[in-house]
């Protein structure tokens, strides 16, 4: 981006304050879905009566934030990123709020409904990485959002653990002691949209635009003494309205962000659906088939296996993310998202061929994790600067979106092929889907090198 020597060095502050804010925000606000997650099933299956219910809350905070990333996207397309991160927020925190009130009721639906909200705030959580690149310079685009996706981790990993002082925290309020983790994380909610409400001005994205305008106006000028703009043509830097249709016709157009696409939804699928089965796994690997750890001897054990196991994950997904965008800037996007599915490949390859391991199996999660990592990271930055300024904002909303579905799916369905084909063929399943998109970043890489050649005869002319 083009700006004169003497607003450069604003610009810079701003987009570094910027990351700082949106980093600040993201640990406040992650709280929220650490806790909802591992809470919602205990309180799904106490309101509702019944285990068939457990994974509704998780289910529903899915959907939800994969229906919310195009009219999040959207909003934000309109009146900039603070309205539209804030907005998100503010549904996570009445989403919340139900879930106390739900405690305090034992009304399931008002639980359901608090999930949703949450999941709102999740589908904007995952939007503030695309903010942190509105203004910067493209050698340093997956080093700013990697930083706002570290971000997370300190509220991930914190949430799961907030039942015991929540407890506290909910009988000095006078509510049932379940209900304290999500008084904690309305609090939370509410420090991370003040935060954004004041501390992100100007917005990125809005500044973005009036530099892109300035930068442009030459041009829109020399275009203004030719005449009126022709029907449906779009002066830089003006909004317009996303949807579905939209997104997929402006990534169509790029070669590039159809990868990146590929990348960042077939990563998720494939996180997803072999980490939401690890613990069954798991559970019958060391208790036995069929064999509840509440019924067996191992039980403590299973548990903390379990623990372990899944915290590594989590780990592998957010904790070396700086590192993943550092790779991002100096290798490559490409070169990035083809290490991601390589690691990928080898997850699945360790995980289910060492299927009857629980050593193998923490290990294939721990780079299960770190592909996802690399190729998210990778695959976000250069979907942000693959399309066209004017269609930037629903591209990202569509890439949510189609995220969320994916994980959705991969969940849903890798019960079923758990149950077909076992373990290992469920991390084979998700195997070919790895390998699939590692080919085509390969051919991508190739062709890239072919073309920059000497003697080719695109170089040549």
């Amino acid at each position: 981006m083009a700006t004169s020597s003497k607003a450069e060095p604003t610009v810079i502050q701003v987009q570094r304050r910027t990351v700082l804010i949106l980093g600040l925000a993201q640990l406040l606000s992650a709280i929220v879905t650490g806790a909802t997650v591992s809470i919602g099933s205990l309180l799904a299956v106490d309101l509702s009566g019944s285990n068939a219910w457990a994974g509704s809350v998780a289910t529903v905070m899915t959907l939800a934030a994969a229906l919310a990333a195009l009219p999040l996207a959207s909003l934000a397309d309109r009146r900039g990123r603070r309205i539209g991160l804030v907005s998100g927020l503010a549904t996570a925190l009445a989403g919340t709020l139900l879930m106390v009130l739900s405690v305090v009721t034992g009304i399931f639906v008002l639980l359901i409904l608090g999930a949703a909200g949450v999941g709102v705030g999740a589908a904007s959580n995952l939007q503030a990485r695309f903010a942190a690149v509105d203004l910067a310079d493209s050698e340093h685009r997956g080093r700013a959002l990697s930083a706002v996706v570290w971000a997370i981790t300190i509220g991930a990993v914190a949430g799961p653990n907030l039942i015991q002082p929540g407890a506290v925290v909910g009988q000095a309020l006078g509510l049932p002691p379940i209900a304290g983790p999500f008084v904690i994380s309305a609090a939370g909610l509410l420090l991370a949209a003040a935060l954004l409400l004041v501390g992100l001005r100007p917005d990125p994205l809005l500044l973005a635009r009036e530099l892109a305008a300035a930068d442009t106006a030459q041009t829109a000028d020399a275009a203004q003494k030719a005449g009126p703009p022709s029907a449906g043509q779009q002066t830089p830097g003006t909004p317009r309205r996303g949807s579905l249709v939209r997104g997929l016709r402006a990534v169509r157009s790029s070669p590039a962000a159809i990868l990146a696409l590929a990348a960042v939804v077939g990563a998720h699928a494939v996180m997803v659906g072999v980490m939401s089965m690890t613990p069954l796994h798991l559970q019958d690997l060391v208790a036995g088939p069929g064999v509840s750890h509440a019924d067996h001897s191992a039980g403590g054990d299973v548990l903390v296996i379990i623990g372990i196991t899944i915290s590594l994950h989590i780990a592998g997904m957010f904790a070396l993310s700086p590192v993943m965008g550092w790779l991002t800037d100096k290798a490559g996007r490409i070169q990035t998202i083809a290490l991601g599915y390589l690691t990928l490949v080898a997850a699945v390859m360790v995980s289910g061929l060492g299927h009857a391991s629980t050593t193998s199996v923490a290990i294939g999660l721990v780079l299960l994790g770190l592909g996802w990592s690399a190729a998210s990271i990778a695959g976000s930055t250069l979907l942000a600067e693959s399309v066209s300024p004017g269609e930037r904002i629903v591209v990202q909303g569509t890439s949510d979106m189609l995220m969320g579905l994916a994980g959705a799916v991969g969940g849903a369905f890798s019960g079923l092929v758990l149950s077909w084909v076992g373990y290992q063929g469920l991390n084979m399943a998700g195997g070919l889907v790895a390998a699939a998109v590692l080919a085509a970043a390969l051919a991508r890489i190739l062709a890239e090198r072919t073309k920059a050649q000497p003697g080719s005869k695109v170089a040549s002319g």
